[in-house]
């Protein structure tokens, strides 16, 4: 790893000590503005909806794309490309039948949603669940960048994690959600510039160019865009498009707080509509082009045996690219778009589960406190969950998993999986009362626990399990034992809350 670091130089050094710089001088500038918990929750709703999209973009891109789906491409093929169509499937459906209630119940968490058609206590479950996925969540977005500082600098994976840790926490307190969506937008364009400039280098190495990289890449499968096959514990075409309408689109979009909070960051409805749509859209193009760097980085290192050194995760294999291929000044300006990346969404997750915490607990069970304590205990949080974070990719770090992206997507289905059947029995149905919700809910999490414990299910498939189980066996419960439901209105797809923009 040594000679990795011996390349990497004083000036991507210095570019990246600049690039983080700005970064933190932008989370000063909008510290400035941020009085009230609206504004530090939800920018005071001045946000444009380009620039919610590109955020919203950029929260789910974070290093864990950036870094871990050339790596999958480079180890395996394209399969993954179908997850990210899945978006399309979803967002109409976000869009008229979900966005109208986070939209014009006026309410900053979406799990305040779970109360008013529920009970405080499916509310109370919604905003824990969040929280564990979004902890973990965490813990792997500052993992990845880590190793690969430790890939390029020769420093301890460790040193790296507190230092990244550190630092995203100190620019998460700086800033509220108008810092955090601003930066995302600048570094949206800097990742999306940096995979563009990689594939550049690679095929202009090659001495066939292009021909040359189609035909290596296709000689060895790595278009391959599917697996024709009813195993449901490999990345079967059937299993992939599962993940895809479930696991990766409509868990994180309907449920996820890190993604719903920019929905209520623009002036009305129709732009929140149309950052969906632009989020939808980059993400299969971003999908497309780092799936194309990762094949591109296998033909480049089949045709240059001699320049690959030994890794100890296939995650760092775009980092060793990054430092020994690039230009100096350029590979610094990536690698930092990595770590900015990686910043960007820590803070999106921290700010977040401030964001649940300060409204689901604290100002829901001790209202009388002033917008100033409240505050107050949105940036203590936030420090506290920056140390939680830093932990947590320690821990990670001693676990050998194989593809990180795998045990995201995996963590992800697990405990977001319930949830979202829980908000499609809240919007789709009008008998499902409380106890039905819950009796649905345990019964998703004991499946879940079950799959995951005895089953070698591939864990894209969790986010189905969950959801189906839970709306199911509530529904049915329902029919079986039904009771008085309160239907107030404004509260499901019968009786759709009128606009307030």
């Amino acid at each position: 790893m040594n000679d990795i670091a011996g390349s990497f130089g004083k000036v991507n050094y210095a570019v990246v000590g600049v690039y983080l710089a700005v970064l933190v001088a932008m989370g000063l500038y909008f510290a400035r503005r941020e009085k009230t918990t609206d504004d530090f929750f939800l920018a005071g709703r001045r946000i444009p909806w380009w620039a919610a999209g590109l955020s919203i973009f950029g929260t789910q891109l974070s290093a864990i794309t950036y870094l871990a789906m050339p790596a999958r491409a480079y180890a395996t093929d394209w399969t993954l490309l179908i997850l990210n169509i899945g978006i399309f499937a979803i967002a109409p459906f976000v869009i008229y039948l979900y966005l109208p209630f986070f939209r014009r119940l006026n309410i900053t968490t979406a799990y305040e949603y779970l109360e008013k058609r529920f009970h405080v206590s499916v509310r109370v479950f919604g905003s824990i669940s969040f929280v564990a996925f979004q902890l973990g969540r965490m813990g792997i977005v500052v993992l990845l960048p880590a190793l690969a500082l430790s890939a390029v600098t020769g420093l301890n994976v460790f040193v790296c994690i507190a230092l990244m840790g550190i630092l995203s926490t100190v620019y998460t307190v700086l800033g509220g959600i108008e810092a955090v969506i601003w930066t995302d937008v600048v570094q949206a364009f800097v990742l999306i510039g940096g995979a563009f400039v990689a594939l550049g280098i690679i095929i202009g190495d090659l001495d066939g160019g292009l021909g040359q990289f189609v035909s290596v890449a296709a000689e060895n499968g790595k278009f391959n865009l599917a697996h024709l096959n009813w195993d449901w514990t490999s990345d079967a075409l059937i299993v992939v498009i599962i993940g895809a309408v479930f696991t990766n689109s409509l868990v994180p979009y309907t449920t996820d707080q890190a993604v719903i909070q920019r929905y209520l960051t623009t002036p009305n409805e129709r732009q929140a509509a149309k950052a969906i749509w632009l989020n939808a859209f980059l993400a299969i193009f971003a999908g497309a082009l780092f799936l194309l760097v990762g094949t591109g980085l296998f033909v480049f290192y089949e045709a240059n045996p001699q320049r690959l050194v030994s890794l100890e995760k296939t995650d760092q294999i775009f980092a060793l690219f990054i430092a020994r291929q690039m230009p100096d000044g350029l590979a610094g300006l990536v690698i930092a778009g990595v770590f900015a990346a990686a910043m960007s969404t820590i803070d999106s997750s921290m700010h977040s589960i401030s964001t649940v915490v300060t409204t689901d607990f604290v100002r829901r069970f001790m209202p009388q406190l002033t917008e100033s304590k409240y505050l107050l205990f949105a940036r203590c949080l936030t420090i506290a969950l920056g140390i939680s974070g830093t932990v947590t990719a320690m821990l990670l770090a001693r676990i050998e998993i194989k593809y990180l992206w795998d045990f995201f997507l995996g963590i992800m289905g697990l405990l977001g999986g319930t949830l979202a059947g829980l908000f499609m029995l809240g919007i789709f149905t009008q008998r499902v009362g409380t106890a039905h919700a819950w009796i649905g809910t345990v019964a998703s999490l004991s499946i879940l626990l079950y799959v995951k414990l005895a089953t070698e299910l591939n864990s894209l498939l969790y986010g189905a399990i969950g959801a189906i189980t839970c709306f199911g066996v509530a529904f049915l419960a329902s029919i079986i034992t039904p009771t008085r439901t309160e239907h107030r209105a404004g509260l499901n797809i019968y009786n759709i809350p009128k606009a307030i923009n």
